[in-house]
């Protein structure tokens, strides 16, 4: 992609942001509060992370469905360290470890075994759910929240910024450089547009799929973990609302910029946490803004489908030829 076509997306961008603002804004002026933008900023934060994850697998042309599960699980796991009087530490580092260990069960059985993504990856997201009840039954876990210093993660600042969106610009920095600025994740974008090619290359095809299946478990467990502190509690459900709007930030992304990318991921997220959070703003029912977020979410796909930008490449030539 040339400059200029990448800054006539940035502008596109930028353009239909500020649009979506002024919308919400003209309905509600509290929706460019300074206190409604930290809000915004704070759920933009838990679903970014997971978002990020979910572009490594994404880039390599799989896909996870078991990260809402597993994020449970990383929720309940923490929860029930704190109670027991670990401290912080302790228990945020229990809770990644389990996104980290079933994201690499799911690279094994997907790259090793060659077992299908989807059907492995909703089975092992279940296997996660059924996992987090084991702590408590089922029952939320807030014991010790309160002493241990986990809500200070969400109520804290660093260098001006509430921290969970600290956390999210911190995990958005170190995602570019692996995926954009190192060997290592052009091995990704190999291994997705062609792993034959790639394999071939010298490319550890089969290491790299299980690599991007453990960062996106990483993630959705780091994800929960502000979840859980904006919350003030650990319950088993805690991760169900991760998966479509990471999924349509990750696609909303690709189609605005062209490319699956750490950038055009945040971008996406953005662009779906300004609609979430002016739909709650202005009361809008959760289901009407479950299908606008599924609505969007097709039609990104749609429009990352290079068969049907290639369709409409094809109409608009033969229009151009008949005029």
């Amino acid at each position: 992609m040339t400059r200029s076509a990448l800054l006539v997306r940035i502008l596109a961008f930028v353009g239909v942001v500020c649009v979506i603002a002024l919308l919400f804004w003209s309905q509600n002026p509290a929706f460019l509060s300074t206190g409604n933008i930290r809000a915004l900023l704070r759920h933009m934060s838990v679903n970014g992370l997971a978002a990020l994850g979910l572009t490594f697998v994404i880039v390599v042309r799989h896909y996870d469905l078991s990260f809402p599960g597993v994020a449970s699980f990383g929720a309940m796991t923490m929860g029930w360290l704190i109670a027991v009087g670990q401290p912080l530490a302790v228990a945020i580092g229990g809770g990644l470890f389990v996104g980290l260990l079933f994201g690499l069960a799911n690279g094994a059985m997907v790259a090793r075994f060659k077992l299908p993504d989807i059907v492995t990856t909703i089975a092992t997201g279940g296997l996660a759910i059924g996992f987090s009840y084991f702590y408590s039954n089922g029952t939320s876990i807030s014991k010790n929240f309160f002493m241990s210093g986990l809500l200070d993660i969400n109520d804290g600042r660093f260098l001006g910024m509430d921290r969970p969106f600290a956390i999210l610009l911190g995990a958005a920095l170190l995602g570019g450089l692996i995926l954009h600025g190192s060997r290592f994740g052009r091995a990704f974008y190999a291994t997705g547009e062609n792993p034959v090619s790639a394999y071939y290359s010298g490319v550890p095809v089969r290491a790299m799929i299980a690599a991007a299946f453990a960062i996106c478990g990483l993630c959705a467990c780091l994800s929960i973990v502000l979840l859980v502190a904006s919350s003030g509690a650990a319950n088993v459900s805690a991760g169900t609302q991760l998966l479509m709007p990471a999924f349509a930030a990750v696609y909303l992304g690709s189609a605005l910029f062209g490319r699956t990318s750490i950038p055009a991921t945040l971008a996406g997220t953005m662009m779906m946490s300004l609609m979430l959070n002016g739909f709650t703003l202005l009361a809008i029912p959760y289901f009407y803004s479950d299908a606008i977020v599924s609505t969007v979410l097709i039609l990104a796909i749609a429009g990352f489908d290079p068969r049907v930008s290639g369709a409409i490449r094809a109409a608009l030539s033969r229009k151009e030829t008949l005029a």
